[in-house]
């Protein structure tokens, strides 16, 4: 089922206004760009993992309407934040089964989207996750649009709206975040 945008704009407003009641209206509206987005994060997974798509949709959209300080501004910005909570999901999820078994089996991700010159070469959540912590120390807004759009499949003109850029801006940071990001993790 695909929604227009400003119907989903429209229902996040009204939520953000107190209408509870539009909370059920709303996740069937995000349903279907959420499992997108929850199937992307775990096809980069390794395939024993033990997080089904729906489950994570589900964690990701509990957490979410619990989210009473956000003041959500549009589709975009929804799933922006909802592909940050996945990713922070199976960062846990991959934390804990590390914990559990020393140097436990690490929970593995496909780059695609641009970061094609690793040759199909798989790169750990955990890996990934530290890279972009280590480059929001030096500039978050770079580590932002990498994590907006690789784990949230967001695009550069949806990255712009979310961040209030410019889309040469959004293009230009990409690019050199990407460069960083590969030399980091080869």
């Amino acid at each position: 089922m695909s929604t227009d945008p400003s119907d989903i704009t429209a229902l996040l407003v009204r939520w953000r206004a107190g209408e509870q009641e539009v909370t059920e209206e709303l996740f069937a509206a995000v349903r279907g760009e959420l499992d997108r987005v929850a199937h992307r994060y775990l096809a980069r997974e390794r395939g024993a993992h033990t997080l089904e798509t729906g489950a994570l949709v589900n964690e990701a959209y509990l957490k979410l309407i619990d989210q009473d300080r956000v003041q959500w501004q549009s589709r975009a910005h929804f799933m922006a934040i909802a592909a940050q909570a996945m990713r922070r999901i199976l960062v846990d999820h991959a934390r804990t089964k590390g914990a559990r078994k020393r140097g436990g089996q690490a929970v593995r991700v496909v780059f695609e989207d641009g970061l094609h010159g690793r040759d199909a070469d798989n790169s750990d959540v955990l890996a990934v996750h530290e890279a972009l912590e280590r480059l929001a120390a030096v500039d978050s807004t770079r580590a932002r649009i990498i994590e907006l759009r690789f784990f949230g499949g967001l695009t550069q003109p949806e990255i712009a709206e979310v961040l209030g850029l410019s889309l040469s801006t959004v293009e230009r940071r990409w690019r050199l975040a990407r460069a960083w990001l590969l030399r980091e993790l080869s």
